[in-house]
């Protein structure tokens, strides 16, 4: 064997070369310094701890290994004694930048604010994109947007002003198209706080979604603990042709894993196909890789990823990755944990739908099942755009799909918005022509901001109650979703379809075998939709919304309104009082799907982001009451009365009284809002019991020092009535593998024992005992 600790630091990188196939040559990769990002010149990409980190990751391990494994390891704490098993081990891992948006990055640095620290050990950019309402149009939207949430603004941008952030404005575009745009780059590993962070996926970079909390730790200089994933291989074949598009891929697999089928996993796409996919497509693909629950999801480097990265300025960094492009791919025999094949050139269109992303119909087959499901037929609006699909690429195929409409005499049936995904997009459509084409036939552009996508809808054609169909590229179509109705059928599909559609303002026209008829009285069919991958006269910047930290940080003051209903310091949490929890209160034992949607409700809910005590009274208030099939009404049983679920948490809370929630599979799945986590605790929480937790979900709720405990038996949920008290014994000797019983105490007086198991590591005990891992990383700075 190799003895690496009596080898030189030229030795361990000529190994690596080595067994990369290479020659070795004089200059390691770190004697070239690239930047991250133009906007970040001091900032440099760090290939070379790559390097050296796999050098010794291949002396341990002694196989190949997979792309996200050379990744993922080769930015390792510790990679010499780091335990490394997929689907077991604990990673502590070193990010090299971290990513919020507006409505997350307000808990994120107030929970920053409380660990005391005075700047952010890497990179990390603030973006508005979340809090802006979707109503008449971009500009008078944004306008709005900004009055209304000013205190917002302000303190987001003092805050990241004072800790050295970067902070994108209100109109600069969707969090994941800025950091596709300025950020990204292959090799690298960011975190951000939003569960669409995997788009940077697109330009070879491991993205993960997170909460608020680990954001923190990795802005204080801490490691970031991720469990060691699992590998799931897409191996793509041929070749995307007529009305298939790069979402189609994802569409068709969110079919094939369902929305829990990659928890735990990283997708890696490989194999030819690849070849004939877009940077943007790619994105597109791995952004809603976090509808089947994946730690994230990442394409090999690519020439198509070369392209993107010289369009928007970043020659050097393409550069530097040709250079480096040994360890940007998976190498070969490297063992994947599942592998699915898919083979473009036979891929159909799909529309998926309604109600969860996971249900994929082939586009062959959806007028049958609309009519077989009783799905409401007219197709009362079509939104593209989005973070997952607003890319120059896919508004030159919308538009082209606009002008064929038109040159026949058309203009929609249904209502039609359009989403571009930064500033940047914006203004070169613009220039292009692009929306002018759109608008021409009845569209309507909206503000660069996630709008409708994640509720941001002030939606007015139909009643709230009313049935009704809707069709969009966004990601997610959880029921009320978007715009908050929970009658609204929603379908997710490619822009391309959508705009198509929204010309026969029918659910079941399907524009490869269906015709329209003109203006002229005669029936046509659309072509193929077309339009360039990349803007030919390159992109238009349009307006600079970027506010880079100022040189003078001491002098800034951060700013919170002490009497603000939007924003509130935090305060810490109780740590553990040691004692045996018992004679707890079931607060609600939710039914079926439960998402963060459910838990921690979105659309008009987002401006108290940053007021924890109010926004708390969203607490469950969408989770379906297994005792009464009831949202928000739940018995207290202390006063046998019938409330709302966040009053009844409260009234348990104020009385010293802790409390459990019971939940199904997949618990938590959707977004990374750390609120869902940091609201049960506010109110009183001790754990959250469930057959199966979503990833990002279960690590808030360690974070926020609360119990994510699964049954060991999933049957067992069904045993559990709505009103039993229960006693968690075992916490005296919490321990890593080792269960807790659950003693159900029904109200007739019978008792019954389950287990339970739970996924903590002894830092996260810590977590639990002192409170939160805020409190432990409060206390441990301290003592230093």
């Amino acid at each position: 064997m190799f003895n690496l600790a009596g080898k030189t630091t030229t030795a361990w990188r000529s190994l690596q070369r080595l067994a990369a196939g290479m020659a070795t040559v004089a200059e390691p990769i770190g004697a070239t310094k690239v930047p991250m990002s133009l906007l970040e010149p001091k900032a440099y990409i760090n290939y070379q701890r790559i390097e050296d980190n796999l050098v010794i990751i291949r002396d341990r391990l002694k196989r190949p290994l997979t792309l996200s494994e050379k990744i993922l390891y080769g930015h390792l704490d510790d990679p010499a004694n780091q335990d490394i098993v997929r689907g077991t081990s604990y990673l502590k891992l070193r990010p090299d930048r971290v990513a919020c948006q507006d409505a997350t990055a307000q808990m994120a640095i107030l929970q920053f604010m409380s660990a005391g620290m005075d700047t952010a050990a890497v990179p990390t950019t603030v973006h508005c994109d979340h809090l802006i309402e979707a109503q008449i149009g971009g500009a008078k939207d944004l306008e709005r947007a900004k009055n209304i949430n000013k205190e917002v603004y302000d303190f987001l941008a003092t805050a990241t002003a004072k800790y050295g952030l970067g902070f994108w404005k209100p109109g600069s575009g969707i969090i994941h198209q800025i950091i596709l745009e300025n950020y990204a780059f292959p090799g690298g590993l960011m975190i951000g706080t939003d569960s669409h962070t995997p788009n940077a996926g697109g330009l070879g970079m491991i993205a993960c979604g997170v909460g608020g909390a680990d954001a923190v730790d990795v802005m204080a200089g801490l490691p970031w603990e991720l469990k060691c994933p699992k590998v799931i291989g897409v191996n793509l074949t041929g070749k995307l042709n007529g009305w298939t598009a790069p979402k189609d891929v994802i569409l068709k697999v969110a079919g094939i894993l369902t929305v829990k089928g990659g928890t735990g996993a990283i997708v890696e796409y490989t194999g030819p196909g690849v070849e004939s996919l877009s940077c943007t497509g790619m994105a597109t693909i791995c952004n809603m890789g976090a509808e089947i629950g994946a730690t994230t999801s990442l394409f090999p480097f690519n020439h198509r990823m070369t392209d993107y990265l010289k369009a928007t300025k970043r020659d050097s960094i393409a550069e530097y990755a040709k250079r480096f492009q040994h360890n940007l791919k998976a190498d070969e025999g490297a063992d994947y944990d599942q592998v699915i094949d898919i083979n473009l050139s036979e891929l159909e269109p799909h529309i998926n739908g309604p109600f969860t992303p996971d249900l994929a119909t082939p586009l062959s087959k959806f007028k049958e099942a609309v009519e077989q499901n009783n799905w409401p037929t007219e197709l009362k609006v079509g939104l593209i755009g989005s973070c997952t699909n607003s890319s120059y690429e896919d508004m030159s195929r919308a538009a082209s799909i606009a002008r064929e409409a038109h040159e026949h005499g058309l203009s929609t049936k249904s209502k039609f918005t359009i989403t571009p995904g930064s500033e940047q997009v914006r203004a070169t459509i613009a220039r292009d022509g692009q929306i002018a084409a759109l608008e021409e036939v009845g569209g309507l552009v909206l503000a660069n901001a996630c709008g409708p996508c994640i509720g941001q809808w002030d939606r007015r054609d139909v009643k709230k109650g009313e049935s009704n169909s809707i069709i969009t590229s966004y990601n997610r179509n959880f029921t009320g979703r978007n715009d908050a109705n929970p009658a609204t059928h929603a379908f997710v599909a490619s822009p391309d379809l959508v705009t198509a559609m929204v010309f026969a303002g029918d659910l079941r026209f399907n524009p490869v075998t269906d015709t329209l008829i003109g203006a002229d009285g005669k029936p046509f069919k659309f072509s193929d939709p077309s339009g360039n991958e990349l803007p030919p006269r390159g992109y238009d910047p349009g307006e600079n919304t970027f506010q880079a930290p100022p040189a003078d940080r001491a002098s800034v003051q951060v700013a919170v309104d002490p009497k603000s209903d939007r924003l509130q310091l935090l305060k810490p949490f109780q740590p553990w009082d040691g004692k045996t929890p018992t004679d707890l209160p079931i607060l609600i034992k939710a039914q079926g799907k439960c998402t963060t949607d459910h838990i921690s409700a979105g659309g008009p809910w987002l401006k108290y982001r940053g007021h924890l005590e109010n926004i708390s009274q969203n607490c469950l208030i969408g989770a379906i009451n297994a005792e009464n099939g009831e949202a928000n009404k739940v018995k207290n049983q202390i006063t046998g009365e019938y409330a709302g679920v966040p009053a009844t948490a409260a009234y348990y809370r104020d009385r010293g009284i802790k409390w459990v929630v019971v939940g199904d599979h997949n618990y938590g799945e959707g977004s990374s809002r750390e609120h869902a986590a940091l609201e049960p605790r506010f109110l009183g929480g001790l754990a959250i019991i469930t057959r199966s937790f979503a990833r990002i979900h279960e690590t808030n709720l360690k974070k926020q020092g609360m119990l994510a405990l699964t049954f060991v038996n999933p049957d067992d949920y069904d045993k559990v009535r709505p009103t039993d008290k229960v006693d968690v014994l075992g916490l005296e000797s919490f321990a890593p593998g080792k269960n807790f019983t659950l003693v159900l105490k029904h109200d007739d007086g019978s008792k019954e024992e389950i287990a339970l198991a739970h996924s903590f590591n002894e830092g996260q005990i810590e977590w639990f005992k002192a409170g939160s891992a805020l409190n432990l990383m409060a206390k441990n700075a301290q003592k230093q």
